[in-house]
């Protein structure tokens, strides 16, 4: 059961004096993740981009990013910790660097593809000319950063990929912007049964809105013909929110490209030329943003 367990369990097992990030040996992790179950809102704010900054540095992951993935999604797990969506925001961050939605749909062994090509030690002793500000001085290992930095990036998103249950079962959760941040986080991970459905089944009224319209995006993304899910997003078409009608519209209109129903171009037409415009939680692109790319690959853009 989510929060019955020490969200920071193992924590001191991690060997962090060993691991790198951007500023050095990883002694200040444990501290930073222990600060998020503070009581105090700075505290937890500070904690978090203190993290941001050390293992996700300008969208860099390092050594210790991987280490500390299990971490945040037992943290966001956890009804008892403050600010779950902005610790998702960073889980997020530190699993996917600074990719956007034009990265989608993702393919890892594409995307990783240069990891393969550098070993455990070839990437430590990368790690350790950084922090020590040489590696300028070392032709040899200077060649291997941009490796390093790929296989540091593979390793947190892989941490990331063993949480995929848990991020479907933030889908329920009543703050939007949780529910809604789990939905983006779900698009990059190749989706099973369990994962459709939750997404399918977002509610779409009142509060549960955004994390709809979040469902939504992500489902227009999602490889998998279903007949269930093209039939779920035709509904939303008719829904009673703005954002939800028109972020199931560009869902259909990726997933469907010509076959598209005459109602769904409609919402996207409408929504083109009407005073709309919303954010989805999770998600960089406005949905006006989104409106435009749908009607640009349908050739009306």
């Amino acid at each position: 059961m989510a929060g019955s367990a020490d969200p920071l369990a193992g924590l001191d097992q991690v060997p962090w004096g060993s691991l790198h990030h951007a500023y050095g040996p990883a002694t200040d992790v444990p501290g930073q993740l222990r600060a998020l179950r503070s009581a105090d809102a700075p505290t937890r704010s500070r904690a978090r981009s203190e993290l941001s900054g050390t293992v996700h540095h300008q969208g860099t992951r390092w050594e210790a990013s991987r280490h500390v993935v299990q971490f945040l999604a037992a943290l966001a797990d956890d009804p008892t910790t403050g600010d779950r969506a902005e610790v998702v925001g960073l889980l997020r961050a530190v699993v996917l660097g600074d990719r956007r939605d034009d990265a989608l749909p993702f393919d890892p062994r594409r995307a990783f593809a240069a990891a393969d090509g550098i070993t455990d030690d070839q990437a430590t002793l990368v790690a350790r000319h950084l922090a020590a500000g040489d590696l300028c001085e070392h032709d040899e290992v200077a060649g291997l950063a941009g490796d390093a930095a790929v296989r540091w990036a593979a390793d947190a998103f892989h941490a990331g990929a063993r949480h995929t249950d848990r991020y479907a079962r933030w889908l329920a959760e009543p703050d939007p912007q949780l529910a809604g941040h789990a939905a983006e986080l779900l698009a990059w991970f190749a989706p099973d049964e369990a994962t459709l459905a939750g997404l399918v089944a977002v509610p779409a009224d009142g509060a549960h809105a955004a994390a709809r319209a979040s469902a939504n995006l992500t489902l227009g993304h999602c490889p998998v013909d279903s007949a269930r899910t093209d039939a779920r997003l035709s509904r939303l078409l008719s829904a009673d929110t703005a954002v939800v009608r028109v972020t199931a519209a560009v869902a259909l209109a990726r997933r469907l490209g010509d076959r598209l129903p005459d109602r769904a171009l409609d919402v996207l037409v409408e929504a083109r030329g009407a005073d709309f415009d919303a954010e989805v939680p999770g998600w960089d692109r406005s949905v006006r943003g989104f409106v435009a790319l749908a009607l640009h690959r349908l050739g009306l853009g």
